[in-house]
């Protein structure tokens, strides 16, 4: 949240702050602030352990943090296995250093074996078609 903020930008909001309140009354200010603060995180805290008790024990696992959108869809769809749709072989066969300082890319082997394992129709790896063959029509995919 405040990572976009410069150091000169943290400084000129010292020297106001310093002119604004005075150098007497701003370590009272600076309490008050620390004290708000600690203050909405107990009652967050509370809010969030009332909450857990209410739910009873089934669901002793629940996270909040499970409820923002982004977690709760990739948990959802993903159904929280690491890699269900075996794409880390993918990844780790990528090498983007290579790619960079351009030379030829190492032959992906484990992927391409990974890949003809599956239950992917012949058609549908690049076999040509004969003479007049018309390419399979999958349905659940229009």
């Amino acid at each position: 949240m405040f990572t976009d903020i410069s150091p000169l930008e943290v400084l000129t909001l010292v020297v106001m702050a310093i002119v604004i309140f005075g150098p007497d009354k701003l370590p009272k200010l600076i309490q008050d602030v620390t004290g708000f603060i600690r203050k909405v995180r107990s009652f967050a805290d509370g809010a969030k352990e009332d909450i857990r008790n209410e739910l009873g024990p089934e669901f002793k696992d629940f996270e909040f943090e499970d409820l923002h959108p982004k977690t709760f869809v990739r948990k959802q769809l993903l159904g929280g296995n690491e890699d269900p749709l075996g794409l880390k072989g993918i990844r780790d066969g990528l090498d983007i250093k290579s790619v960079l300082n351009d030379e030829p890319a190492p032959a992906m082997t484990a992927v391409k074996a990974d890949l003809t394992k599956s239950s992917v129709p012949a058609a549908a790896t690049g076999a040509p078609l004969a003479e007049g063959e018309r390419p399979p029509y999958d349905i659940d995919a229009t």
